[in-house]
């Protein structure tokens, strides 16, 4: 399988990714906890079927020393009992501003006000940066149809 465009081999494309990339540099630098940093973008990336960032987030996220457990079960999060309060407020902000189309009032108060409730300001930005980044990247990668499978932890840098 090869993508429809070499993302990695484009002049244009490695400064479009440049400039995304420097955007979520602000969120890698914030408080927001690096293992929620992952769940964030590993679900994010399933609800949008980018195997790419599935296969680069999970790979990174087990590198950092996450269990396999908690990631088999991040799409099912909701009946699991391995995720704190805190992540399981970034997951629902995360999927809801994910699937922002499927809801006509965008996301709901009520999960605004759970990740208020666990985040400070700065966090909240940071998380919501990284939410509107993973899937700038996740639609990047399912248009031009970015194999996964081949990422290496720490390939990008």
């Amino acid at each position: 399988m090869n993508a429809r465009l070499d993302l990695f081999g484009n002049k244009a494309a490695a400064g479009f990714l440049r400039h995304i990339n420097s955007a979520g540099k602000v969120v890698t630098d914030s408080g927001l906890p690096a293992a929620t940093q992952e769940l964030v973008k590993i679900r994010a990336s399933q609800i949008n079927g980018c195997g790419f960032c599935v296969d680069m987030h999970t790979k990174e996220a087990t590198e950092a020393g996450e269990t396999a457990l908690r990631l088999n079960l991040i799409a099912a999060w909701r009946e699991s009992t391995v995720f704190t309060d805190a992540e399981r407020a970034a997951l629902e902000l995360a999927e809801q501003g994910t699937r922002i189309a499927d809801a006509a009032g965008g996301v709901p108060d009520d999960v605004w006000a759970n990740a208020a409730g666990h985040y400070d300001e700065d966090q909240l930005l940071a998380l919501v940066a990284l939410i509107a980044v993973i899937n700038a990247y996740n639609r990047l990668n399912v248009i031009v149809q970015q194999p996964a499978g081949d990422y290496r932890p720490g390939m990008f840098g």
